[in-house]
């Protein structure tokens, strides 16, 4: 698919001189995100930025009282999390936190395969029969109101926690304490936390509460401001404001390397000690590995490497996690190229619908765990919404990806007559069905697509940031850009276009061949070198001498001692004029 490139409209009259020590280039992307008051340009650029009270939560003090109540009488307390790495980390923030003051505390995770996303009834059942009084849920439950009543009329006190979207009327709400910012009533100032920072909402305003001392206290709630960067960037919520701020605090602890199960996870993936932690090292290096285990077998494993403080054990657990990945990389690729080639059909349409088979039918290594990273890759290649289901005993699992123009969760809430449980974000959802539905769904899901995109007219736009010369493009710009990071959803690495650029020379790199580097000149006679991984077969037929314009991302390379600009490769396209 061609791409249309969109430059953003420069900035026209304005007046730098109002902002004297800033670059009018890192200028121009803050206000490409909207950020374009002063108070906003300074917030933005500020060393950490603003986190909320957690009293700001209507029900926060009520939250506080009940689990301080449960501490006091001994109660077994009951941490109900989730299998992926944002649902890991909420459970070892809030267990980390309860067992510093001494809580009967138990976490329990549930099975992707068997159990499924969410609250279910007899894990509720078996959590009373194991003496649980208080029942926490983390990065879940706001649309288990059957499962919540169980668990109260078991004599069990629950309190939700979660991000998702919920239930569209209040009377579908469980009928329990409720801290989610996406409430109708709720009046916390900031709606996008990841399940991670709702729980860690909730562990902050504990330990507020407590009698420790005023330092004491800061420093044990920036002990899981590491566990809070990393299921935030890998949970994929947008990286603006408090996620931001709590994002930025959770490096610097990272960076401190006192977690020996982080530390550890991330020297297996490639990480330098020497390095600094961003939002790539999380997001491609470590969350996948959180997640690998709970996709193939059970997260249990990622949640213990987190709380895990025995060096031998920690090595243990990082190998079975480091080999999990491995198996999820090579169970995705080979779910992909099935579930692709079932599509000849589709290609064309508003929507991407691809049927496995289940793994206990088949005589391959389908695993329903990975069928979401299967439908993200559908989505990335073809740019549109992807839906990727999966055959169960009880009927169909699926799981969703999507693009900014389509709201998957608002799609498939039109559709929940034909499905059971749901759940998600506008880019992303879970879903069962039983099979007499399944044709309604493939129908109701389709007709809402096609209103929505017109397959015949819609393009990939490539968002730019801004035109440059590539003289523009030195050390002090980057240094500048890197202030802008942590870079993720709603805060995206800065993009350019460069146009006119000369090739000077064209090298294939890597085991296969994969990966290209181009040097480029412009006009002007400045050469940098310009990468691109995996991509070399994509732009094969670029020759030496071809005039190119070029979309890119810059950044710093440190070889040999030296420093010197060098460019990501985002897209390219033959120059209209020379």
């Amino acid at each position: 698919m061609k791409k249309n490139w969109q430059i953003k409209d420069s900035l026209k009259d304005f007046d730098f001189q109002k902002y004297p020590n800033i670059n009018p280039i890192i200028l121009q992307i803050l206000f490409n995100r909207g950020i374009n008051s002063e108070e906003e340009i300074n917030d933005f650029l500020d060393d950490l930025g603003e986190v909320h009270d957690p009293f700001l939560f209507r029900e926060m003090n009520e939250a506080v009282d009940l689990v301080v109540e449960h501490i006091k009488k001994g109660s077994k307390i009951t941490v109900y999390g989730d299998y992926d790495a944002d649902g890991v980390t909420s459970s070892a923030v809030l267990f980390n936190v309860l067992n510093l003051f001494q809580a009967s505390v138990d976490v329990y995770i549930p099975h992707r395969v068997y159990e499924g996303y969410g609250l279910n009834e007899d894990a509720v059942k078996s959590l009373n029969e194991s003496g649980t009084k208080l029942m926490i849920t983390v990065d879940g439950g706001i649309r288990g109101k059957k499962e919540v009543q169980i668990a109260k009329d078991l004599g069990m006190d629950v309190i939700i926690t979660d991000h998702h979207i919920p239930p569209e009327l209040e009377s579908d709400y469980p009928d329990c304490i409720i801290i989610n910012p996406l409430t109708k009533k709720e009046t916390y100032p900031f709606k996008y936390l990841a399940g991670v920072g709702v729980a860690f909402k909730l562990a902050s305003a504990l330990i507020s509460k407590s009698k420790l001392e005023d330092q004491d206290k800061e420093k044990l709630i920036e002990q899981q401001l590491d566990l809070v960067a990393i299921g935030t960037i890998a949970d994929c919520v947008k990286l603006r404001a408090e996620n931001r701020s709590l994002t930025k605090r959770g490096l610097k602890e990272l960076d401190k390397a006192k977690k020996l199960g982080i530390k550890e996870l991330a020297k297996v993936s490639g990480f330098k000690e020497e390095n600094k932690y961003d939002s790539w090292n999380i997001g491609f290096q470590i969350a996948p590995r959180l997640n690998a285990v709970g996709r193939l077998d059970h997260a249990e494993t990622a949640f213990k490497l987190l709380i895990e403080k025995d060096e031998k054990e920690v090595k243990k657990l990082v190998s079975e996690l480091n080999g999990r990945n491995s198996q999820r990389q090579e169970y995705t690729a080979e779910l992909f190229d099935h579930v692709e080639g079932t599509l000849d059909d589709q290609k064309n349409n508003s929507i991407l619908i691809g049927i496995c088979p289940s793994s206990r039918e088949s005589e391959n290594n389908w695993n329903e765990g990975v069928i979401g990273l299967v439908a993200g890759r559908l989505s990335s290649k073809y740019y549109r919404p992807a839906l990727v289901l999966t055959e169960t005993e009880d009927g169909f699992k699926g799981s969703g990806r999507s693009i900014p123009e389509f709201n998957l969760i608002e799609a498939i809430e039109k559709c929940s007559s034909s499905l059971g449980k749901y759940g998600g974000h506008p880019m992303a959802c879970g879903f069962s069905l039983q099979k007499e539905n399944l044709e309604k769904f493939i129908n109701e899901i389709t007709e809402i697509s096609n209103k929505q995109i017109d397959i015949k007219t819609f393009r990939h736009k490539i968002t730019i940031d801004q035109e440059l010369n590539l003289e523009d493009l030195d050390l002090d710009l980057i240094s500048e850009l890197e202030k802008l990071k942590p870079f993720g959803q709603e805060n995206e690495k800065p993009s350019f276009v460069s146009k006119n650029l000369t090739v000077l020379d064209f090298v294939t790199m890597g085991a296969e061949n994969q990966d290209l580097k181009l040097r480029i000149k412009s006009k002007d006679s400045k050469v940098l070198s310009a990468l691109a991984f995996s991509q070399a077969e994509k732009w094969q037929d670029v020759k030496i001498g071809d005039t190119v314009d070029m979309v890119y991302s810059a950044e710093i390379n440190n070889f040999n001692g030296r420093s010197e600009v060098q460019l990501k490769i985002i897209d390219i396209k033959e120059s209209v004029s020379n």
